[in-house]
C-alpha cells in the first residue's frame, strides 16, 4: 500500500513537470512532443468532464471537435512515443482513462528570431473552414487546398492555425474547468490551438506577448496572435487572427469561442499588438 501511494506520487509529479505539454514560461517557444489523445465524444461536455478530471490531477488537458463532428481530449508532452504510452498505461490502470492515442509531434520548426527558418507541417485532423474572402490557395498535404491571407515567410501553418481556431467557434470553453484564475481562458484557448499545430507557447497572455515576432497590424496574417490591454505590460487578452479583419477568442469564462473584428469599438482601443511564432 505504501509502495503505490509513493508510486502515484512520483508518477504525479513527473506527469505534472513533464507531461502537461506546458514550457515554464521562460522557455518561451518549443516543439510539441508526443502526446496523448483520448475519446471520441458525441456530447461536448463529456470531453469537458474528462479534461476536468485530469485537470485536477495537475495534468493540462484540453478537449477539441475532430472533422467528423466528435470531441477529444489531448494532453501531454513526451520525447519518445515509448514514454507517452507508459504513461498512457498508468492512467489506464488508475482508471483515469479508457483507451487513448498517442498522436505523433508535427513536423514544424518554430520562430524565435526575426530569421525566418521553416518545415512545412502537415495538417492536424481539424477540418479547415474558408475564411469570408478568400485570396488564394495552398496546397495542403493529402491533395487538400486550405484558403490564406498569403505572405511570404509564414508558411502554410499560419492557414492551419486560424483554419484550426475557426473549428472551435460556438463551442462553450471553461479552460482548465475551475482550477484556473479568471483571464487563463483566453490564452488557454489559443495554447490549445497551437499545441495542435505543434507549437508550445506560454501559458498566460502577458507571457505570450513577451515571446515570437513582432508583427504589425497591417502586416497581420492567418495565425497571427492579437494582443488587447491597456498595455504591453498590462494584457489581460489574446485571440488568433484569421483573416479579414477577424479573430477568434475566447470572451469570457463559461462563454462560447466566437469570432469578433479589430475595429469593434473596445478591442479597437485595446489593442496592443500582434506576435507571429511559426
Amino acid at each position: 500500500m505504501i509502495y503505490r501511494v509513493l508510486f502515484l506520487i512520483v508518477f504525479w509529479v513527473t506527469v505534472v513537470l513533464t507531461a502537461t505539454g506546458c514550457a515554464a514560461p521562460s522557455a518561451g517557444i518549443s516543439r510539441v512532443g508526443f502526446a496523448i489523445q483520448v475519446g471520441a465524444f458525441s456530447e461536448v461536455k463529456n470531453a469537458e468532464r474528462l479534461s476536468n478530471k485530469l485537470q485536477q490531477k495537475g495534468i493540462e488537458a484540453f478537449y477539441f471537435k475532430k472533422d467528423n463532428g466528435v470531441y477529444a481530449v489531448r494532453f501531454g508532452d513526451f520525447e519518445s512515443k515509448e514514454k507517452a504510452r507508459k504513461a498512457a498505461q498508468r492512467l489506464v490502470a488508475d482508471r483515469m482513462i479508457g483507451s487513448y492515442f498517442i498522436a505523433p509531434p508535427q513536423k514544424i520548426a518554430v520562430k524565435k528570431s526575426s530569421e525566418p527558418a521553416w518545415e512545412k507541417a502537415p495538417e492536424p485532423s481539424l477540418k479547415k473552414l474558408s475564411p469570408v474572402v478568400p485570396k488564394k490557395k495552398v496546397e495542403q498535404p493529402g491533395g487538400e487546398a486550405g484558403p490564406t491571407s498569403g505572405g511570404k515567410g509564414h508558411g502554410d501553418m499560419g492557414v492551419i492555425a486560424a483554419r484550426t481556431a475557426e473549428r472551435f467557434v460556438g463551442i462553450p470553453y471553461r479552460w482548465g474547468g475551475d482550477t484556473v484564475v479568471d483571464g487563463m481562458d483566453c490564452s488557454g484557448f489559443v495554447r490549445a490551438v497551437y499545441n495542435l499545430c505543434g507549437v508550445n507557447i506560454p501559458r498566460t497572455s502577458r507571457e505570450q506577448f513577451r515571446v515570437g515576432e513582432n508583427v504589425g497590424k497591417t502586416d497581420l496574417q492567418d495565425g497571427d496572435l492579437v494582443f488587447f490591454g491597456a498595455s504591453g505590460d498590462e494584457i489581460n487578452h489574446v485571440g488568433i487572427y484569421v483573416g479579414n479583419g477577424r479573430f477568434v477568442h475566447a470572451p469570457r469564462r463559461g462563454d462560447d469561442i466566437k469570432v469578433s473584428t479589430l475595429d469593434e469599438n473596445y478591442f479597437a482601443k485595446k489593442f496592443i499588438g500582434a506576435k507571429r511564432y511559426f
